[in-house]
């Protein structure tokens, strides 16, 4: 099962529901991009996703670019404008899906103040991408289940 997450930075959302997706099955392909990546992951996203015991600190920031041509079994969206301006692919994408979060990099203030801001999308996605998982039957097999 190959699956890409999009998202505009590529820092926080597609990131974390990467990581998210990794860790509840391990044989999953797993990308994520972004329309305009940043050069790194977002440090606030490493810190509250290590909390749940996740480690993103090796994941990189990648173009979409760098997708085009290859196919995958589901492309999600996780902002808006992503899924705006997700280009067309080349290759074959069997389902297209948008799961949108509110970005948790327009949180201003003090450490203690962004945090559970970045805490409750993280909740949010995990939430979102295990029901995906689970009523999708995605076990690694590239195939949907019975």
């Amino acid at each position: 099962m190959k699956i890409l997450i999009l998202c505009t930075g590529n820092s926080c959302r597609s990131q974390m529901a990467e990581g998210i997706l990794r860790a509840i099955n391990s044989e999953l392909e797993i990308f994520s991009a972004g329309t305009k990546p940043e050069a790194v992951v977002n440090p606030h996203a490493i810190t509250v996703m290590k909390e749940i015991g996740i480690d993103i600190s090796s994941q990189q920031p990648a173009h979409i670019n760098q997708f085009i041509g290859n196919s995958f079994d589901y492309v999600i969206t996780v902002c808006d404008h992503a899924r705006e301006s997700c280009p067309v692919f080349i290759g074959e994408i069997k389902n297209k899906l948008h799961i949108g979060f509110q970005d948790p990099a327009t949180a201003r203030g003090s450490e203690a103040e962004i945090l559970p801001v970045y805490r409750k999308i993280r909740d949010e996605i995990n939430e979102a991408f295990t029901k995906f998982y689970h009523k999708n039957h995605i076990y690694g097999t590239g195939k949907k289940t019975s």
